[in-house]
């Protein structure tokens, strides 16, 4: 036997060497999918396996899509001398459009995976007579509504089995506002003898702009209880899909002869809950009136009208209350308020019934809703103390109202002081009585001076709060009629001649190209203008006068 040379044997050792070393160095990053050609209701899977230390970074797959069950795992491999620690990830992609789509080159680590390719076709639309596992139904209320009209979106997904987990999406479309509206509600159904478990979700679409307006179908993905799915998808994973259909609507513009402020809706009902027929003064009578909106919410109801009764009446109005449903595929709104009306004198009282203008959607014309006018009777009140006493009137002759045992005779000398000094306590009371009206009607004249530069045209104040809430969720005519409010204006080219800040007054006019010029994005001047006035308007400074007291002694005279 010929024995190994020792420079032989030490060339052997370094090659085993070099040869596990390389396989300790060698970085083995890779990806792979699932399939290489899916429908859009359907999802594929993504696994990366790499030997790489952290997390593969996730973000450039979400242009195109949906993210979902992410999972990793770790494995431990020896052999050849070599030891191999390697992870593998696992992530659900749900594609957002159809045709080639790309999946990028993921960073994991040093390392990258190689770019793929996915066809996504067109999903045939399962619907209620396909007998499909699970199927999605879209609802809108008005398919060619006005700009700033609320149009109810109620999407209905169907899915005939227990699920573990899932999805549904609803994208907001371009030049509009989309609101989930309330939460989920779950039923049971059977359609074609198939029994389908039910979640309808309500949305709230608010359109900006005239024109068309791309409405995508809703989209679901979600992970069956158990292994029920693996006969029906031929794979194990469990997963469950539906795309609903796209819709289009067709939005109009606002009519030029539509009354202001902007109010559409399907129908307008206005109604007493509690209406008294008679009255005393300075007791407080309570009215209440109820109105009911179909195709409104509260962020765009304006506030019931307060009735102006002048000196016969102080009206007080309580802040109102609301409920908002929806009606089918319609948001409703019941709107309720109080007021209290404390007469100030006796005789017959009329309270002017309350109405309201709004645009009818369904017939295209402008309308008026009008309470009739409630007449009371107003009697005579306990607290005589607020009433000024009656004139006494001169008795007649022979009357045995003045007797000579009533009163002291005129000429008595004893009694002589008597009727100057209740003539001196009369004129004193008169005149505490005069200063005491005086002053209370220059308050009252202050007050409603104040009130008029903050009050819109139904008497009711607007606030910061009532703005932000407007801009957040109401529609952009609801934000210029609380400006031209706080501002005590008509109109909005009046609200910029009395805003100071040249930035609210750039939003302003910002947000007016982009509804009615069509430059620019409306979302965009929406959130612009929440930024500028986030802590309010900033008004210009303007000088008051007060009016004296009392007039001049003389005209001419100051």
């Amino acid at each position: 036997m010929t024995k190994n040379h020792p420079s032989l044997r030490l060339q052997r050792w370094l090659l085993l060497s070099l040869l596990a070393f390389c396989g300790l160095l060698q970085a083995q990053t890779r990806a792979w999918l699932d399939r290489d050609s899916i429908t859009q209701a359907e999802s594929i899977t993504l696994t990366i396996e790499t030997d790489q230390s952290g997390a593969p970074d996730y973000t450039p797959l979400q242009a195109d899509f949906t993210l979902s069950a992410q999972s990793s795992s770790r494995q431990l491999q020896m052999g050849g001398g070599a030891t191999r620690n390697s992870a593998q990830y696992a992530v659900t992609l749900t594609p957002r459009r159809t045709g080639m789509l790309d999946i990028p080159a993921l960073r994991v680590g040093n390392a990258s995976t190689t770019p793929l390719l996915v066809k996504v076709e067109a999903a045939p639309m399962a619907s209620r007579d396909s007998n499909a596992l699970a199927f999605i139904e879209t609802e809108v209320d008005d398919k060619q509504p006005y700009v700033q009209q609320s149009v109810g979106v109620v999407v209905r997904l169907y899915f005939a089995t227990q699920l573990a987990s899932g999805e549904l999406v609803l994208d907001t479309p371009a030049a509009a506002s989309l609101q989930r509206i309330g939460d989920d509600r779950t039923s049971v159904r059977e359609v074609n003898g198939r029994r389908y478990n039910v979640v309808e979700r309500r949305f709230l679409l608010i359109p900006e702009r005239s024109g068309p307006l791309q409405l995508a179908g809703a989209r679901f993905s979600g992970q069956g209880a158990g292994g029920f799915f693996d006969d029906f998808f031929g794979r194990d994973n469990g997963q469950l899909s539906a795309q609903g259909a796209d819709q289009t609507l067709q939005i109009r513009a606002t009519p030029v002869n539509a009354p202001q402020p902007w109010l559409p809706l399907k129908n307008l009902q206005l109604r007493y809950t509690a209406a008294p027929n008679s009255g005393r003064t300075g007791e407080a009578i309570a009215i209440e009136v109820e109105a009911i909106a179909s195709g409104a919410t509260k962020a765009q109801f304006p506030e019931l009208p307060v009735p102006s009764l002048g000196d016969s009446a102080q009206v007080f109005a309580e802040p109102p209350q609301y409920d908002e449903t929806f009606d089918g595929a319609s948001p409703q709104l019941k709107l309720t308020r109080r007021y209290s009306i404390v007469p100030q004198q006796t005789g017959a009282l009329t309270v002017p019934g309350i109405q309201m203008a709004w645009w009818d959607v369904t017939a295209g014309q402008a309308r008026t809703t009008a309470l009739p006018a409630l007449n009371l009777q107003v009697a005579q009140g306990s607290n005589n103390a607020m009433l000024p006493p009656p004139l006494a009137q001169p008795a007649a002759a022979g009357s045995p109202a003045l007797s000579a045992t009533a009163l002291p005779a005129a000429g008595d000398p004893a009694n002589n002081w008597l009727w100057p000094a209740l003539a001196a306590g009369f004129a004193l009371l008169w005149l505490a009585t005069l200063i005491w009206g005086l002053s209370r009607r220059r308050a009252t004249v202050v007050v409603q001076g104040t009130r008029a530069n903050v009050a819109n045209a139904t008497g009711s104040a607007y606030g910061t709060a009532d703005l932000r809430r407007a801009l957040d969720a109401g529609s952009l005519d609801e934000v210029a009629h609380i400006l031209a409010a706080m501002a005590g204006v008509d109109g909005l080219d009046a609200v910029l001649d009395r805003l100071d800040d040249p930035a609210q007054r750039e939003a302003l006019q910002r947000m007016q190209r982009a509804r009615w010029g069509g430059e620019g994005d409306v979302s965009a001047a929406r959130a612009r203008l929440r930024e500028v006035f986030k802590a309010g308007p900033r008004w210009r400074q303007t000088a008051v006068v007060e009016k004296p007291l009392l007039d001049p002694l003389y005209p001419g005279q100051s």
